[in-house]
């Protein structure tokens, strides 16, 4: 090459890459080997998990929370299910964010929570299924995609409730007997269909009208309210004015039947004093006659109060009698 303004040309010397001896290698491979080995025949299971062990696709054994060995390679793999953590899943929204101010959406499960009630009105049910599983070889092999066909057996069961009751009582007072039979019905269905699944607790998270019919919904909701007040304070009243009514007309029967026995029993007695009088008359006329006398005027003349005796044949008493008012000189 001619010389140029840059200088000469810059000769690079060649790498000389040593060659190693064909026993150097074979070292080599057998170590990598031997590592990929040891990594690939011990697996670790965690405190909350189980381990299903497969070889060659073939369930074989169930290996507890702890270090394992297996077969290397692909000839036996390992499972992880997580038996003891509680499982859970969302109907008609999904969880974005969990904290102290969770964050949810509803994009893309609008069709899940709508629903038709018994009394054909529609409404809005959103609702949580915590699930545990207790049977990790039925949650593995005997239901394909057992996620899916557990939340397809959860819909189907609460539209099925849903469905046979009344807007009303989804909305207020049947919202604890939806949750409970939801959980029975679905507990028979995961049994029945060997899922492995054992359901805790079906709550429903919130159940609300459709939007567009909102605002009549509440205004029904109000004049409900308004009626159950109405009814509340006429009740209140009922139970202050008839118990008071009742418990005056039993005094006052009481009363009757005490002044009845009191009557009764005067009249018995003075019946039965008569009697005795009579009985006595009879043996001695004159001298009970006497005494009945004045028995008589010894209960009547301490009553009186001016007392005037006379004799009895007396033709004309006014002479006699003194006239002026008691207190003023004048005598009995």
């Amino acid at each position: 090459m001619s010389q140029s303004g840059f200088g000469d040309e810059l000769k690079i010397p060649k790498l000389q890459i040593p060659k190693l001896p064909g026993g150097a290698i074979r070292g080599i491979i057998i170590a990598v080997v031997l590592l990929l080995v040891a990594v690939s025949s011990f697996y670790t299971v965690g405190p909350e998990e189980i381990g299903i062990v497969l070889r060659l696709g073939k369930f074989v054994r169930t290996t507890d929370p702890g270090l394992h060995a297996k077969l290397p390679f692909a000839i036996e793999r390992v499972i992880k299910v997580p038996v003891q953590r509680q499982l859970k899943e969302e109907f008609g929204f999904q969880t974005v964010s969990a904290g102290i101010r969770s964050q949810f959406s509803v994009r893309g499960r609008e069709s899940e929570a709508n629903m038709l009630t018994g009394d054909l009105n529609a409404a809005v049910v959103e609702w949580v299924v915590q699930y545990r599983i207790v049977d990790p070889y039925q949650y593995l092999f005997r239901v394909r995609n057992v996620r899916e066909t557990f939340r397809a057996m959860t819909e189907a069961v609460m539209r099925k409730i849903v469905g046979d009751r009344t807007v009303n009582e989804v909305l207020t007072v049947g919202r604890q007997e939806i949750s409970d039979l939801a959980k029975q019905n679905l507990q028979a269905l995961c049994d029945q269909y060997e899922t492995g699944i054992k359901v805790e607790q079906v709550v429903l998270q919130d159940v609300n009208p459709p939007d567009p019919v909102k605002p009549s919904f509440n205004e029904v909701n109000q004049a409900q309210q308004e009626r159950e007040k109405l009814i509340s304070e006429a009740q209140s009243d009922y139970n202050k004015v008839i118990p008071r009514a009742r418990g005056e007309a039993q005094q006052t029967i009481q009363e009757a039947e005490g002044y009845a026995l009191s009557r009764v029993n005067t009249a018995r007695g003075d019946s039965s004093r008569f009697v005795s009088i009579y009985d006595q008359y009879r043996r001695a006329p004159e001298v009970t006659r006497k005494r009945i006398y004045l028995e008589t005027m010894n209960r009547i003349l301490p009553q009186v109060q001016r007392k005037i005796i006379i004799d009895g044949d007396v033709k004309s008493v006014l002479p006699l009698l003194n006239l002026e008012p008691v207190g003023k000189g004048g005598g009995e």
